[in-house]
C-alpha cells in the first residue's frame, strides 16, 4: 500500500494528487450506492455520459448499480458539441456519437454523468442535447469532481469529491480507459 505522502510526491512539480486510483474506485462506489439509494434500486433509470471521461464514469457506475442491486443499469453517450455557447472561441471539436440505450429515454429517469462540475455551461449543453432527443422523467447529475465557481444556476445530485478552486487552479481528472491510470489533480494557481 502506497503512502498518501508518497502519491503526492510522485506528482510532477506544481501538480498536487487529489485522488488516487483506490480513492476514484472508493468515490465511485459511493456514487453507486448513494444512486440506488436515492432511486430506490435505480429502476427506470440510464446513464449518460457525457464526452470525453463522463463516459468512462458512466461505464464504471453502470457496472457497479448492476453488482450491487443485481439489475442491470443502460448506460449510453451524450455528444454536446453542437450545444455548446463557446464554439466561436475555441478550437473546433469533433462530434462524437450520441448512443442511447434501447427504448430512449423517454419517461426514463436520466442520470447525466461527467467528471468536474465547474460553470455548469457544460451541463447547461447537456440539457439542451437531451430534451432534443426525449422527454426523460426526471434529470438528475453525478460528477466525480465538483471544483464550485457555478456561472449558472447548476447543482449535483451525486459528488465523488468537492475541490474548493481557486479559478487560476486546474482539475485534471485521469482515468485508465483514456489516460493509462486513474487520478484526479490539481495544479496551476497561486504559489
Amino acid at each position: 500500500m502506497v503512502s498518501h505522502a508518497r502519491k503526492q510526491a510522485e506528482s510532477p512539480p506544481g501538480v498536487k494528487s487529489i485522488l488516487a486510483s483506490d480513492d476514484i474506485n472508493r468515490v465511485v462506489n459511493r456514487m453507486a450506492h448513494e444512486i440506488l439509494e436515492k432511486t430506490k434500486g435505480a429502476e427506470d433509470t440510464i446513464l449518460l455520459g457525457i464526452p470525453t471521461r463522463g463516459v468512462a464514469l458512466a461505464g464504471r457506475l453502470a457496472e457497479r448499480l448492476e453488482r450491487f442491486s443485481g439489475a442491470p443499469v443502460p448506460a449510453g453517450t451524450l455528444d454536446i458539441t453542437l450545444y455548446r455557447d463557446d464554439l466561436s472561441r475555441n478550437a473546433l471539436r469533433p462530434l462524437g456519437p450520441t448512443e442511447l440505450p434501447a427504448g430512449g429515454i423517454d419517461e426514463q429517469r436520466v442520470v447525466l454523468v461527467d467528471d468536474v462540475l465547474y460553470s455548469g455551461r457544460t451541463i447547461r449543453a447537456a440539457l439542451n442535447a437531451l430534451y432534443d432527443l426525449g422527454r426523460p422523467a426526471q434529470v438528475q447529475l453525478a460528477v466525480l469532481v465538483d471544483r464550485g465557481h457555478r456561472e449558472l444556476p447548476i447543482r449535483a445530485d451525486y459528488v465523488g469529491k468537492n475541490i474548493p478552486t481557486s479559478r487560476a487552479e486546474k482539475v485534471s481528472v485521469r482515468l485508465d480507459e483514456y489516460d493509462g491510470r486513474d487520478a484526479v489533480e490539481l495544479s496551476g494557481g497561486e504559489e
